[in-house]
């Protein structure tokens, strides 16, 4: 098996397929991740993009087993990290994979550190869980982190407590946590949402160098576009639960195949468009995930809508070379998307 966008070959080393989560609600079934499948391979970097409510953080943890159970509760598909199946695995072995070979950082650092440990207790204690260090060991290593992720100072700051550091700063501490064990695989769910445009770049630089240094495999989940056209190698598309293109990035970028794709790339700026011309916001809103739609879920809000949307869901299957989309009227998108390019 070979991932033609970065010329892997060999198995990949994160398969997911047919992953199903729902969670129970007052008002009955919601089912947050519909049969998502997608692979990463060693060393590659693959973004999952889409508005926010689509499945991307759910997906996420779902890899990871960290869905609170009762409400949610995974009930279909496959998870396999180097061909082992973590939905299958005991916890006691799933502890030792998640924060020792797949690290992630989460959303919103503030509410991710403990507030009551020092940055350096929170730094170490994956290093003793996972790596056996100790002591003043484990401090040492803990100081080496804080100085590879950026952090002044590092012998001094490794005791401070988050709220005494700036938002920056708490997101490398996350970074460092993550990075702590040489993890084969890092999760970044939105890690830069929360600053502003110049440190969300450092930050994304710095994830980026520090995978590429251990050689490890990088997951972005995002809603910016701009973050996936600098640094994916590949990218998968959701909506509603479900991945409805996926494509090296530069494909999903200059042919589209899907018309929510387009709608996303319509509606951000970009400096190639001409001047005054104005943004294209996708009409509607995204649909209540409690609301089974027949048909296409994206249907409602499509303007390549046909009759056949009303009644069949599209299935994700190849429509190009390494290029995947669920739309009956993709060749209309990619026609319209390519004339628009020229």
């Amino acid at each position: 098996m070979q991932d033609p966008s970065t010329g892997n070959s060999g198995q990949p080393l994160l398969s997911v397929e047919g992953l199903t989560t729902e969670f129970a609600t007052e008002d009955g079934i919601v089912r947050a991740v519909d049969g998502v499948s997608f692979d990463i391979f060693p060393g590659e970097t693959v973004s999952l993009v889409g508005e926010s409510g689509c499945g991307k953080s759910v997906t996420a943890l779902s890899i990871m087993r960290l869905i609170q159970s009762p409400p949610g509760r995974i009930v279909g598909g496959s998870v396999k990290f180097e061909g082992r199946d973590l939905l299958a695995l005991p916890e006691p072995e799933m502890r030792g994979i998640r924060g020792g070979q797949i690290g992630m950082i989460f959303q919103e650092p503030m509410t991710s550190l403990n507030p009551v440990l020092s940055i350096g207790r929170q730094i170490t204690e994956p290093l003793e869980l996972h790596e056996n260090l100790t002591g003043n060991e484990a401090r040492r290593r803990a100081v080496e982190l804080l100085a590879m992720v950026g952090i002044p100072d590092p012998e001094r700051r490794v005791s401070d407590y988050p709220h005494q550091l700036s938002g920056g700063q708490r997101q490398r501490v996350m970074i460092a946590i993550a990075m702590s064990c040489n993890p084969k695989l890092l999760i970044a769910d939105e890690a830069t949402t929360a600053l502003d445009v110049t440190i969300q770049a450092q930050i994304l630089e710095l994830m980026k160098s520090l995978t590429e240094r251990a050689g490890a495999a990088l997951l972005i989940i995002t809603h910016n576009l701009g973050v996936v056209a600098r640094y994916a190698d590949r990218v998968n598309v959701m909506y509603a639960g479900r991945i409805r293109e996926s494509a090296p990035a530069a494909d999903v970028y200059h042919r589209t195949r899907h018309p929510y794709t387009a709608g996303l790339l319509h509606s951000v700026p970009r400096l190639d468009r001409e001047q005054g011309s104005r943004l294209e916001p996708i009409p509607g809103e995204t649909p209540d995930p409690g609301v089974r739609i027949e048909g296409c879920a994206f249907r409602p809000r499509c303007r390549f809508a046909v009759e056949r949307c009303e009644v069949d869901d599209p299935p994700l299957v190849e429509v190009a070379q390494d290029h995947n989309s669920a739309c009956w009227e993709h060749e209309r998108v990619s026609a319209e998307v390519g004339a628009m390019a020229r």
